[in-house]
């Protein structure tokens, strides 16, 4: 047996069954004949990614698996077993705003003008933003039509209802913020939070019903957010939140940054003008680019903004004012467990240069002398778009 499977190179379960087969036919009186009964298979051929047919794929053909594995004549399965291995990254697209030739210089010079000069490492960094509060409106729904919830054991089931599920009603919040400041030993002394406030009014019921009498204070959303309600809403609320809050010995020279709704007031604005100027403080309204959600730190996510809105205010610099850009990540949990984050990203002196003179080139002059100066640059040339930096 062991000579058979030697030669024969064949397991040792394999040739015993092929001698059982062989002593019952010769049993049988019949001729012994041992065939192998595996039947021969060809093996599929492994299907290979064409790249160049995948690129050549509209776009719309590659919104799923089903479309893409239509597209490359290929089964799910195998399509699958690409994305898994990394021959296929997936990618979600989000809409962004479409931007003007005005837009992309004015986000430029919105940028420069976040710049500071460090006249003692003689760097240009951004500036640290403790006096630059951020405000923004949001809608909320109310409930979701569908919501998961975790129970115990023959727990009830809560019961949710509404009026018409398909027209839940919601409401705007306006939210401000500002940096965080910290004391040497890493302590808060103020968390930077001014307030968040609903676009609510507390009406009487006009008429009677199951639920109340006529005449019961209800509380109902704005439906209609107008200059007129942002106004009270800024005077009367935003400012009134942050003066009581502002840390002591902090500058009160504040600037309220804001985008370019139709519904908020200018800052020449003499109601708020006069809120403004109490108490010492000095209170300024700034209005964000057009079209630059990520110039503001509530659309980006407050809890990765500040270095996250100057990281973006670098790819603006590099992309001449277009958001054709990846939002920068630049791991500030690492960093910061190192204590090696920065407070305030420094900027390339040649990055600057090259943004003030395509600025320059484009024939956009506005503001841009001030901001040389303020940088410490100087023209080498009379006229010319070339700077340096005074001292080096």
């Amino acid at each position: 047996m062991k000579e058979a499977r030697e030669k024969f190179n064949i397991s040792a379960s394999t040739c015993t069954r092929y001698w059982r087969e062989a002593k019952k036919q010769a049993a049988e009186g019949k001729t012994m004949q041992v065939i192998n009964r595996r039947k021969d298979r060809p093996c599929s051929k492994r299907v290979h990614l064409d790249l160049t047919l995948l690129k050549s794929l509209h776009y719309t053909k590659r919104g799923s698996i089903r479309t893409l594995a239509v597209g490359l004549s290929c089964t799910k399965s195998t399509v699958g077993r690409w994305v898994k291995s990394g021959l296929i990254r997936s990618h979600t697209s989000a809409i962004r705003p479409d931007l003007t030739g005005p837009n992309k210089l004015l986000r430029m010079r919105f940028t420069l003008e976040a710049l500071e000069l460090d006249r003692i490492l003689k760097t240009i960094k951004f500036k640290d933003m403790h006096n630059t509060i951020h405000i923004d409106e949001k809608w909320f729904y109310i409930t979701k039509g569908m919501h998961r919830f975790y129970l115990a054991p023959g727990e009830d089931e809560p019961h949710r209802s509404c009026q018409n599920k398909k027209f839940i009603s919601k409401i705007m919040f306006m939210c401000a913020v500002t940096r965080p400041l910290f004391g040497r030993n890493g302590e808060v002394l103020f968390g930077g939070k001014i307030g968040i406030f609903p676009f609510i009014e507390r009406v009487p019921a006009k008429r009677s019903s199951k639920n109340r009498r006529a005449g019961t204070i209800e509380t109902k959303p704005i439906e209609s957010i107008t200059k007129e309600v942002t106004k009270d809403y800024i005077i009367n609320k935003i400012i009134p939140a942050i003066m009581p809050k502002w840390p002591e010995g902090a500058s009160k020279q504040i600037f309220i940054q804001q985008d370019n709704a139709k519904p908020h007031i200018k800052g020449d604005d003499l109601d708020f003008i006069a809120a403004a100027n109490q108490n010492g403080f000095n209170i300024k309204l700034v209005q964000q680019p057009l079209n630059s959600p990520d110039t503001n730190v509530n659309d980006l996510g407050w809890f990765r903004a500040i270095q996250s809105l100057q990281g973006c205010m670098i790819e603006i610099m590099k992309f001449n004012g277009h958001n054709k850009y990846k939002i920068p990540h630049m791991g500030k949990g690492a960093l910061r467990r190192l204590d090696q984050l920065p407070q305030n990203l420094e900027v390339p002196m040649e990055l600057v240069v090259a943004c003030i003179a395509y600025l320059e080139a484009q024939g956009y002059n506005e503001g841009i002398e001030r901001i040389v100066q303020d940088l410490g640059l100087e023209p080498t040339v009379q006229g010319a778009t070339s700077v340096h930096l005074l001292g080096i």
